[in-house]
């Protein structure tokens, strides 16, 4: 069963990256579930010091790949499955004993959203942006994207990108405080890459008890969200405006709801 992602060690650095770039890395059930593996085997592996997790091409992730959704469903796997294997990504990623880096580079949107806002320092080119554009199909955003906006900028910032499905420049992100920062495309990868070389030499204990404690000072909200995503999402999935949604984007026309 192949999946769509690479994983390469390099020395201390585990670099894991999604590789769809036809679909602009949009990810199927198979690779939630293989990146989850891989990113929970961190945990065992003593010798690393920092993840790296970045897209193949001219995207970070799209969301899923809905292109894979007949055969998933040919293979019985439903969509109470795929929210678990989403949330059990996110929830690897933040409970990685080692510092996450996401390098983001133009669409982050869908879980790849909350892919990137799991990651302990998340940086962007500056023509990058995120899309939660879940409303626009009648459905909602999942994977813990808003509980994350809303930890990092606050509820009022989090509902904005949540509610309008509008695309919210990297630039602006990082003025919230919601991305580490963002760069020049032609500096970004040095940057990221100076980030690396730092943490790879650090102490490996040191960095996962501040890794922890951050996030129990900032995420004590994801496992609620992420059990309320499943719910309202397994529900929305069902539901009558999830198919005029599909299907006027599909047909290139604006969604009339119910």
């Amino acid at each position: 069963m192949s999946t769509g992602f690479t994983a390469v060690r390099d020395g201390r650095v585990l670099r894991v990256t999604i590789t769809n770039p036809r679909r602009k890395n949009a990810i199927d059930y198979d690779t939630l579930v293989a990146l989850g593996d891989t990113f929970l085997a961190a945990a065992d592996d003593t010798a690393l010091r920092v993840i790296l997790l970045t897209g193949a091409g001219t995207d970070f992730c799209t969301g899923a790949d809905l292109s894979a959704a007949e055969s998933e469903q040919a293979r019985g796997i439903t969509a109470e499955q795929t929210m678990d294997a989403a949330n059990r990504l996110v929830r690897s990623i933040v409970d990685a004993p080692v510092p996450v880096v996401a390098r983001i580079r133009g669409a982050a949107a869908g879980i790849g959203v909350a892919l990137a806002l799991a990651a302990d320092l998340t940086y962007a080119d500056d023509e990058a942006y995120l899309l939660l554009a879940f409303i626009n199909i009648g459905l909602m955003p999942d994977g813990g994207a808003a509980a994350m906006v809303a930890a990092a900028a606050g509820r009022a910032v989090a509902a904005e990108l949540a509610l309008l499905g509008q695309r919210w420049p990297a630039t602006e992100a990082a003025r919230r405080g919601v991305l580490t920062a963002t760069l020049p495309a032609d500096a970004l990868d040095e940057r990221v890459e100076a980030v690396l070389a730092r943490l790879s030499t650090g102490p490996r204990r040191a960095l996962e008890l501040t890794k922890r404690a951050l996030n129990q000072a900032t995420l004590p909200a994801l496992d609620p969200a992420l059990a309320a995503e499943k719910e309202g999402q397994t529900e929305l999935l069902a539901s009558p405006d999830y198919l005029e949604g599909v299907t006027a984007m599909l047909g290139k026309r604006k969604a009339v709801f119910g």
